[in-house]
C-alpha cells in the first residue's frame, strides 16, 4: 500500500466516523445547567368556601408572580434518523419562591414551591450528519406538577389569610416548543445550548384555617397563576 491509498482510507475512514456521530441508530446523554424564566402573572386572590358554604369573594388588586430558579438537568436521546432524533427531559426539581404583587406587594416573598417537568421532545436537526454544528427545531409535551407548595410568610398568613394554609396544586399536560443547536468537539463529545417555552398556567388553592369572629372556620381560596417559562439549558454531551 503507498501513501496515497493510506491516506485516502484514513480520510475515509474519519468521514465515517464522523458521520457515525449523529446518525441513525446513535444514543446520547447530556448534563447542565438549566435557567428558568418564569413570565409569570396571576389572577387576583378569590375566595370560594367559607365554613363549607360557597361564596364567591374577589380580593381586587392582588397576584403573585415567581422569580427565577436555576438546576441541573439531564437528558437521554437517540437518533431514529440521521435528522430525527428523541429525547427525554428531565432535571432536578428546582424552588420557585412566590411573589406577591398588587395589594400583596409589601409582603415580599409569599411562599415556595418545587417544579417537576419531565418533558419528551421529537427534534429535527439540520445540515449533514457529519457536520460540527447542526441546529435543530423540536416539539413535545411535558407532564407538569408542583411539590413542597407552602406559605412561608408568617405575616401574609395571619394578616391576610387569617390562619394556618396549606396550598395544593394541579397537575397537567403541556406542549413544548424547542429551538437551540450542537457543537461536535470529537466523535463522542459534544456541547450544546437549547431554549424550550411552555405555554404553562396552574391554580393554586389554599385551604386555611383562619380565625374569625364566630371562631375557626375553614376558608377555601385559589388562584390561577400564568408562569409561561422560557427555559435555557447549556449542556455537555456523550454520544455512544
Amino acid at each position: 500500500m503507498n501513501l496515497k491509498q493510506a491516506m485516502t482510507g484514513i480520510a475515509a475512514l474519519a468521514c465515517m466516523t464522523a458521520a457515525h456521530a449523529q446518525s441513525a441508530g446513535s444514543f446520547y446523554i447530556t448534563t447542565g445547567w438549566f435557567h428558568l424564566s418564569p413570565q409569570s402573572s396571576s389572577d387576583p386572590l378569590k375566595e370560594t368556601s367559607v365554613g363549607g358554604s360557597p361564596v364567591n369573594v374577589t380580593l381586587p388588586n392582588t397576584g403573585a408572580t415567581l422569580d427565577n430558579a436555576d438546576t441541573i438537568g439531564f437528558t437521554a436521546g437517540y437518533f431514529v434518523t440521521d435528522h430525527i432524533a428523541t429525547e427525554f427531559v428531565i432535571g432536578v426539581p428546582p424552588k420557585f419562591n412566590l411573589q406577591g404583587s398588587g395589594a400583596f406587594a409589601p409582603y415580599g416573598t409569599l411562599g415556595t414551591a418545587k417544579q417537576w417537568s419531565p418533558t419528551l421532545l421529537f427534534k429535527y436537526y439540520f445540515r449533514d450528519a457529519n457536520a460540527s454544528f447542526r441546529p435543530y427545531l423540536g416539539i413535545g409535551v411535558s407532564r407538569v406538577s408542583f411539590t413542597d407548595a407552602q406559605i412561608t410568610n408568617g405575616t401574609f398568613e395571619q394578616q391576610v389569610l387569617h390562619g394556618p394554609t396549606s396550598v395544593s396544586t394541579d397537575s397537567s399536560w403541556e406542549p413544548v416548543f424547542n429551538a437551540g443547536f450542537n457543537y461536535n468537539i470529537d466523535k463522542h463529545w459534544f456541547a450544546g445550548i437549547s431554549l424550550s417555552y411552555l405555554p404553562l398556567s396552574a391554580t393554586a388553592k389554599l385551604s386555611t384555617n383562619a380565625e374569625t369572629p364566630v371562631g375557626t372556620l375553614n376558608v377555601q381560596s385559589q388562584t390561577k397563576i400564568k408562569l409561561n417559562p422560557i427555559v435555557s439549558y447549556v449542556s455537555i454531551g456523550y454520544r455512544f
